[in-house]
């Protein structure tokens, strides 16, 4: 018999390849735990076939696990970049990635914040591309949302800035410059303060799970201010406060 997390993880998976959305999962294929949500999204990496080349992370909410696989597909360096659209528009999220020079392996011993300081090759700019399999992913449980990815549908990387300065930035001016549209400023805040934080947990409980992170692997920490939309087919600016500015145009896919 096909267990519910394969099951489950057959219909989001087939929702990433089609860019559509649908209802929620059918009530008894829904994750009750982070372990089944988890699984979930190990079986949708299995059924897409594809690479992980980057993971988006937080520090746990209210207990849960906060993670989620970039599949290397959708992750871009160029513009412009591609993305599903809703509206007419991209929903991104302004963030930091931290890319990765060595592999953090599973191992018996907990991984101290020195060493994976040490592991990182390069700091950069980036903008989280945010799409649901959810029609609706408001009316889903933070745990039915952990399964699908965390609201993921890939990151585009952008500059690389200096990585002292990167490691520092609790807070961040954001302007965003969208084409023809009116400028905005918003007042950026790291939500777990230091940029690095989520990545020593994201280190940590993957070990403790048997699993690791790769070198070349970019890691994303969280927003700086929320997520907005973005028009397509206009030349975009982002500041980072003192960091540098982020320029692309998005197409649809």
């Amino acid at each position: 018999m096909t267990s519910q997390p394969t099951l489950a993880a057959a219909i989001l998976a087939e929702r990433r390849r089609s860019g559509q959305p649908g209802d929620r999962l059918p009530p008894d294929l829904r994750p009750q735990d982070a372990d089944t949500a988890l699984a979930i999204q190990a079986g949708v990496t299995r059924q897409l076939g594809e690479h992980v080349a980057a993971w988006k992370c937080g520090l746990p909410s209210e207990g849960w696990p906060v993670l989620a696989p970039i599949y290397a597909a959708s992750v871009h360096c160029s513009s412009p970049c591609l993305a599903w659209t809703r509206g007419g528009q991209v929903r991104v999220e302004p963030e930091l990635a931290f890319v990765l020079g060595r592999d953090l392996p599973a191992r018996a011993a907990p991984y101290q914040p020195a060493e994976i300081d040490a592991a990182i090759a390069s700091t950069h700019l980036a903008l989280e591309l945010i799409d649901s399999r959810y029609t609706d992913p408001a009316q889903a449980s933070f745990i039915e949302n952990l399964a699908d990815g965390l609201l993921n549908q890939g990151l585009y990387l952008g500059p690389q800035v200096d990585m002292e300065q990167a490691r520092n930035a609790s807070e961040l001016a954001i302007s965003i410059h969208p084409g023809k549209q009116e400028a905005r400023l918003l007042h950026g805040r790291h939500p777990a303060v230091q940029p690095r934080a989520p990545l020593y947990w994201l280190a940590e409980f993957l070990r403790s799970r048997g699993q690791g992170l790769q070198a070349g692997q970019a890691v994303i920490t969280g927003s700086y201010a929320g997520s907005f939309e973005l028009p397509l087919a206009q030349d975009i600016v982002i500041q980072y406060g003192e960091l540098g500015r982020l320029q692309l145009s998005f197409s649809a896919r």
